[in-house]
């Protein structure tokens, strides 16, 4: 029982720093460990982590879409920016995974989105300086709303630990 709680409690892990990191799942593989630790133990106990972790779940996509329209908006940044950044961040975790197969998604992770929506706001408006200024706005506003859902699925992972771990131990 110990060493299954152990792992799932990695896997939650891996959920939060997923959380943060785009490519990556995030608060569903901490739900998956929920539900995998509730379904061998009867759930018992296990109100308020699913709780806390379904509304993480729902809270994080919102904060998502908003600090990257608010990174875009600030830096006054068009749908031509977001959907470059968006294209920049596929092609840049998959472009290099073959090129770089060892941090090479890593790479790409940072640059493209930032190259992408460069790239598209200079597509929409022809103006370098703009599309740059547009492009680090909406990087910023990512990595906000990014250690934001981190933060979030760490407080559903430690809700999930205070409420278990008596059990687990007792």
């Amino acid at each position: 029982m110990v060493l299954l709680y152990g792992l799932l409690v990695v896997v939650m892990i891996v959920g939060v720093i997923g959380a943060v990191v785009p490519s990556l799942p995030g608060v569903i593989l901490i739900l998956a460990a929920i539900l995998i630790w509730g379904a061998v133990n009867g759930f018992a106990g296990l109100g308020i982590p699913l709780l806390v972790t379904i509304g993480v779940l729902a809270v994080n996509t919102g904060v998502e879409l908003l600090a990257t329209y608010l990174g875009a908006k600030q830096a006054g940044a068009s749908a031509w920016g977001q959907i470059g950044a968006i294209v920049g961040l596929l092609l840049g975790v998959f472009g290099l995974l073959p090129a770089l197969p060892i941090g090479g998604p890593l790479l790409g992770l940072l640059i493209g989105p930032l190259l992408g929506a460069i790239i598209g706001e200079y597509l929409y408006r022809r103006d370098l300086k703009l599309a740059i200024r547009a492009g680090f706005g909406i990087i910023i506003g990512t990595l906000i709303g990014s250690l934001i859902q981190g933060l979030l699925a760490a407080v559903a992972l430690a809700v999930f630990l205070l409420t278990t771990w008596p059990q687990v131990m007792g």
